[in-house]
């Protein structure tokens, strides 16, 4: 699945190293937004939240949403190419 991963980290001075390591560590990620990530994986969106959970701080904020074909924004050229080469593997 391919899946939009924001949050909110509210602990000012903690290392959140962890979390970025984690998102990382999935199969295929595209990160250019500061707090946003677009994560391909097999795992389930609560799959997914359960690796990261971890690494958050209970007053942090996260959300799992499954990525979509009706999408727009403002992006750079890579960054489309991306999502569009990402999405149809996920959404026929």
């Amino acid at each position: 699945m391919l899946y939009l991963v924001s949050y909110d980290l509210r602990k000012r001075g903690k290392d959140y190293m962890g979390l970025t390591e984690q998102l990382q560590h999935s199969p295929r990620w595209w990160h250019y937004l500061m707090s946003t990530w677009l994560i391909a994986t097999s795992e389930s969106p609560s799959e997914l939240y359960n690796r990261l959970a971890a690494h958050l701080d209970p007053d942090d904020s996260i959300l799992i949403i499954e990525a979509g074909n009706h999408i727009y924004g403002q992006l750079t050229k890579a960054a489309w190419e991306w999502i569009y080469r990402e999405i149809p593997k996920y959404h026929t």
